[in-house]
């Protein structure tokens, strides 16, 4: 395929880089104008660690509550009904201090029902759970 030059018919194999090579030196100058002022220092005030706090004490042992495919409830593995359940969320739940309540690992089977699981939820919320989790112990 022949291309013509100057003649107006049929294609123009030239590319006018006229219009490239002037946004390349305003991009130029811009950049040489504003690279000074980004590597200007900013004086920031950080928070200083006080030596006389004493750190928050080790978090306590999670508690494991499973709940397998009919429904029933494994709180540490021991087997409690849904009232038993709420008794004892209700003993994490009147610790008001968020760092000694334990962790509650929830460990649903896959056949369990939603609003079982929603039930247990709704619960912890009621008693004040701040972390509530949720496991596979299938490994899947």
């Amino acid at each position: 395929m022949a291309f013509s030059t100057g003649s107006g018919k049929g294609p123009m194999a030239d590319i006018n880089v006229t219009p490239l090579v002037d946004v390349m030196l305003v991009l130029l100058i811009i950049f040489m104008i504003t690279a000074p002022i980004m590597t200007h220092n900013v004086r920031i005030d950080l928070p200083q660690p006080n030596p006389n706090v004493i750190p928050p004490p080790n978090p306590p042992e999670p508690v494991h509550l499973k709940i397998d495919q009919s429904g029933g409830f494994y709180w540490n593995d021991t087997p409690l009904d849904e009232n038993g359940i709420k008794a004892q969320m209700a003993i994490i739940g009147a610790q008001k201090d968020a760092n000694l309540q334990p962790e509650v690992q929830i460990d649903a089977a896959d056949a369990v029902s939603y609003q079982v699981v929603a039930r247990v939820l709704a619960d912890a919320k009621s008693y004040g759970l701040n972390k509530v989790g949720f496991t596979d112990s299938n490994g899947g």
